[in-house]
């Protein structure tokens, strides 16, 4: 597994990010797993909860190139990926690089993009590549996506489509801080406007490469597999585990959320020193690996019942090594 030297720095990654993003330790620890097994993350939560700040400082701390995207209803697939340009000099058309190709891409607000914009991020997220004019071209090697989205606002916004959620590893929840948290935050915003100023980058890209091969020293018994892959397969198969919620689900999580599972599992416990996968590991990260993979029936609408509450529901019923 990767050693203590190796992992240092993402120890103080970590204590960096708690200094300027008070009180979300959950959101922290899955922004640092996410750059470990390269995956995204899309964070929710109503505004001024320090989704963009988080966004930022990341990106300070982390030597590499950062692009954010206001996503707003008029943006065209063009605006992300780059496009053809005619160079009067050259007497061709040269291509012209969009935001996309940077190491870190703050996609804000993602939700009020149109479908063809969401189609051309797809491409980038799943395949890490653009196409444009009939050419591919290749994003950088590290490459991350965190995206935000607002819940409480639904005018001009459009539902992701499922298999863009799909290849997010994370969504993540974010609520209010508690008071004391809160306390905090005023304190220091009333010293500090731009919590991020002074933050100078502590990663470079070629660490956090290198721990991610180390990774797969990780051991993972065949036991918890086992478990990763029957509790994505009972959300396909509700009914045998929640009988009164037989009709819940129109769909439930493809293969790729226990591929997830696993590989966030990895990373957790590589983060608390082990080289090992522990059951208590995988609990703590399915429900943020899971809730967006799910696709609600109309009987869920009908009884308000929440992607989370099934997911925990599983949690508890199905046995854990």
């Amino acid at each position: 597994m990767a050693n203590v030297a190796e992992l240092q720095p993402f120890h103080a990654l970590r204590d960096s990010l708690n200094d300027v993003i008070v009180g979300q330790n959950r959101l922290i620890d899955r922004l640092i797993i996410a750059l470990l097994t390269g995956g995204h993350v899309l964070l929710e939560g109503p505004p001024g909860l320090a989704k963009t700040t988080a966004a930022h400082a990341l990106a300070k701390l982390v030597d590499a190139s950062f692009q954010r995207i206001q996503f707003t209803p008029d943006l065209m697939p063009a605006d992300i990926t780059g496009s053809d340009i005619w160079s009067q000099a050259e007497g061709r058309f040269q291509f012209v690089a969009g935001p996309l190709f940077h190491q870190l891409v703050l996609a804000d607000e993602i939700n009020r993009a149109p479908p063809k914009v969401q189609a051309a991020l797809l491409e980038a997220m799943a395949e890490q590549q653009v196409t444009v004019g009939g050419h591919t071209r290749k994003l950088p090697e590290l490459f991350l996506v965190l995206a935000t989205q607002n819940p409480l606002e639904q005018a001009g916004t459009y539902p992701l489509p499922e298999a863009q959620l799909d290849r997010f590893l994370f969504h993540v929840l974010i609520d209010y801080p508690e008071h004391e948290h809160e306390l905090s935050i005023v304190r220091k915003a009333r010293l500090q406007p731009d919590p991020t100023q002074s933050l100078s980058a502590q990663l470079h890209p070629e660490q956090i490469l290198a721990a991610r091969a180390r990774l797969a020293d990780i051991h993972i018994d065949p036991a918890l597999e086992q478990y990763a892959v029957t509790l994505v397969q009972a959300t396909r198969r509700l009914p045998d585990w929640c009988p009164e919620w037989s009709d819940v689900l129109a769909f439930g999580a493809s293969p790729r959320g226990a591929i997830a599972l696993l590989r966030a599992a990895g990373a957790l416990a590589a983060l608390h020193g082990r080289d090992f996968v522990t059951p208590d590991d995988m609990i703590e990260l399915a429900p943020d690996i899971v809730r967006h993979r799910l696709v609600a029936g109309y009987q869920a609408d009908a009884e308000g019942l929440t992607m989370d509450q099934v997911v925990r529901t599983l949690i508890d019923r199905v046995p854990a090594p």
